[in-house]
């Protein structure tokens, strides 16, 4: 059983996130692990993109991970160490729905960046219970520092 606190809702499916990019913008991976609560079988995914930020790949590694889910709804537990990613689905992304996608600046609204990554999340949070859970990353978590091998062995094709 990975190690993690108690999530608030009761679990499926935990899912586990990273992204990496050498230089931003420059190649990128994304990771996710899928551990299922009930059988504990975990499967490992990851993907890359020749030209990309970190922010997208952190993004990506969420989607692809909620995608891959079969049944739906599914609990799941999202474990990210990405604050970009845990405060846009949890905070965020309220007020940007509210105001059409865009956010306030100090030059007024602008468009979210990101907006096609986001409202993919935003798609798939409507079709799952979802939870997210703040890990810091390169802090010796086991899941975490798995998925930062599998992204960043998944962008080195393009070095």
């Amino acid at each position: 059983m990975p190690s993690l606190s108690k999530p608030s809702i009761e679990v499926d499916i935990f899912l586990f996130t990273d992204g990496a990019c050498c230089g931003n913008p420059g190649p990128g991976g994304w990771a996710c692990i899928l551990h299922q609560k009930s059988t504990g079988l975990t499967k490992e995914f990851s993907g890359s993109e020749k030209l990309t930020t970190n922010n997208k790949m952190e993004m990506l590694a969420v989607i692809e991970g909620l995608k891959k889910l079969k049944k739906i709804p599914t609990r799941v537990h999202v474990l990210s160490d990405s604050q970009y990613v845990i405060k846009g689905a949890t905070e965020w992304m309220k007020n940007w729905k509210r105001h059409g996608w865009k956010r306030k600046t100090k030059q007024g609204w602008q468009p979210v960046k990101n907006d096609d990554l986001w409202k993919a999340i935003d798609e798939l949070m409507q079709k799952h219970h979802v939870t997210f859970e703040y890990i810091p990353g390169h802090s010796g978590h086991p899941e975490n520092e798995r998925c930062d091998q599998l992204a960043v062995a998944a962008y080195q094709k393009y070095k």
